[in-house]
């Protein structure tokens, strides 16, 4: 599941020991942020796929990892849209990479184990923004649901 990420992440730059203006490390996570709260709630299992899948793929110590996230956060909510994180991730990104990345947002959106509309939506915008076309997109979507399925719930996952 997380090879492909590394290819996507690896075409970043390396690990975050500063974090610069324009770094597509943050439009990444700002996207991630804005697909969480399309459904009006940002759930811990959410929060911590991210930040698993984040810290692995950018191979990055608990505090360059809150330093990113906090930055992602804090660009996505001065935000009006998603364009300002598209171009700047488009213009870092193939389209392999994005491709790659709408489907990490679909695994995001399964880490509490289900999707809603305005999930649906939030990711069919950003796909489009980033030239990934719809087929592309519902692949990235059937992938990630099968690899949620076949996962081993966590502890606070059965106890809901």
């Amino acid at each position: 599941m997380f090879e492909r990420f590394r290819t996507f992440l690896d075409g970043l730059t390396g690990p975050a020991t500063r974090i610069e203006h324009g770094d597509p490390r943050v439009a990444v996570i700002a996207l991630c942020f804005q697909v969480m709260e399309a459904d009006g709630r940002i759930l811990a299992s959410e929060r911590r796929k991210m930040r698993k899948i984040i810290k692995e793929h950018y191979n990055l110590d608990d505090a360059s990892l809150s330093a990113l996230i906090e930055a992602g956060e804090t660009a996505e909510s001065e935000a009006i849209d998603f364009y300002q994180f598209t171009a700047e991730i488009k213009r870092h990104l193939s389209e392999e990479q994005r491709i790659e990345l709408v489907g990490m947002l679909w695994d995001v959106v399964y880490a509490d184990g289900e999707r809603s509309e305005m999930e649906d939506h939030v990711i069919w915008r950003i796909a489009d923004l980033l030239a990934v076309s719809g087929r592309d997109r519902v692949l990235q979507r059937q992938e990630a649901a099968a690899r949620s399925e076949t996962a081993v719930p966590t502890e606070s996952q059965q106890e809901n």
